[in-house]
């Protein structure tokens, strides 16, 4: 995915060298447009229809937060992405400006090369919520016209679904430093163990295609969050906790069994058995099968992954996690299922290994 031509970029700051530093920087890439003060940014976006918002926050007369405020009550200008900048640093300050439909925040004193690419990330997403849009937009079009096909239609909206759930998984992937592997990986340990937990074949296969959705909720997580380098405040973890709640709410309420499997899997692979999971704290069999599997396959997946961060955990040291968080984070009837499997675990993680990356060969082998 990459920019479209000259995406629209508005830029309201009451500071004039502000203004020509980012015009410098952006100028030669997008289409520009500036304002000095909060009013007259109101009065000129909605006419311009910029694709992205670079919105100071200390402002003369109306801040930048009272902008935004405003922009998101406009149903012309609700949609489009905001993005403070601001010589505040205060976590306090973030989450305001978060709270109030801003997609992330750039510091003060400004790197360009730090701009371009939040710049770029933001554009990329954005251009990818309107072509999902877009698609839904055609295909819902296609099935009002053509209900005498609809057996033929039914396979292939299942076919596009599909494939649309498979490229937003692998964005919400990219957006979090992954390759793209994670997704195949987990999605294969989660069918293996479907199947293994007694799911007729058929649901199993659509949990396999729904389970690389799981964390699309990453999407709409800050850059400065999600790729926080240190540990995450208790207002930045609040924030990083909405995202199955998030994902659950791109895909939506759908009358597709796999789409509504995707929304119950984004939702609830953070839940826990003993109820202290999030986003709602379910416990035990209150959570979702699907969510319940999709856990032990993600868990079991990031511990034995080598990620810029850590290196991979032995396969005996991620078993014996498992095996100590049965009954407290896991079902404790899924932990023996996944371990009496385990051979078949390590032929999908051998196919599908990170690039450079050996397999650690343990007696569970």
């Amino acid at each position: 995915m990459s920019d479209e031509p000259m995406s629209r970029i508005f830029v309201v700051d009451d500071t004039e060298t502000n203004i020509d530093i980012l015009l410098e920087t952006l100028g030669a890439r997008y289409d520009v447009s500036v304002a000095l003060d909060g009013q007259t940014a109101l009065e000129d976006i909605p006419d311009r229809q910029p694709d992205l918002i670079l919105l100071d926050v200390m402002m003369p007369e109306m801040d930048g937060y009272e902008v935004c405020r405003r922009l998101k009550q406009d149903p012309r200008t609700r949609a489009i992405p905001v993005i403070f900048v601001t010589a505040r640093q205060e976590s306090e300050d973030e989450t305001f400006g978060l709270g109030l439909g801003a997609v992330d925040y750039i510091t003060k004193p400004f790197s360009p090369a730090v701009v371009l690419a939040r710049v770029r990330t933001h554009l990329q997403l954005e251009h990818a919520r309107r072509d999902l849009a877009h698609s839904n937009e055609i295909l819902e079009d296609r099935v009002r016209q053509r209900t005498a096909e609809l057996s033929a239609k039914n396979v292939e909206l299942e076919e596009t679904r599909l494939e649309i759930i498979r490229r937003l998984g692998r964005a919400a992937e990219y957006k979090d430093n992954e390759t793209g592997l994670h997704v195949i990986r987990m999605s294969h340990y989660s069918r293996l163990l479907a199947l293994a937990y007694g799911m007729e074949e058929k649901r199993a296969e659509i949990l396999f295609q729904a389970a690389p959705m799981h964390d699309i909720g990453k999407i709409g997580i800050p850059d400065l969050i999600l790729l926080k380098p240190a540990h995450l405040t208790d207002d930045e973890w609040k924030v990083m906790r909405g995202h199955p709640g998030i994902g659950a709410g791109i895909i939506g309420k759908q009358r597709s069994l796999l789409l509504e499997t995707a929304r119950i899997v984004a939702l609830t692979h953070h839940e826990k058995w003993d109820g202290t999971g999030y986003p709602r704290g379910l416990k035990g069999h209150d959570i979702p099968i699907e969510g319940r599997i999709v856990a032990v396959a993600d868990v079991f997946d990031a511990l034995t992954t080598r990620r810029p961060y850590k290196d991979a955990w032995p396969i005996d040291k991620a078993v014996a996690m498992l095996q100590e968080g049965a009954g407290s984070h896991f079902d404790p009837a899924l932990v023996p299922l996944f371990i009496s499997i385990l051979p078949a675990i390590l032929e999908v993680r051998e196919s599908w290994k990170e690039h450079e990356e050996e397999v650690v060969v343990t007696e569970f082998r």
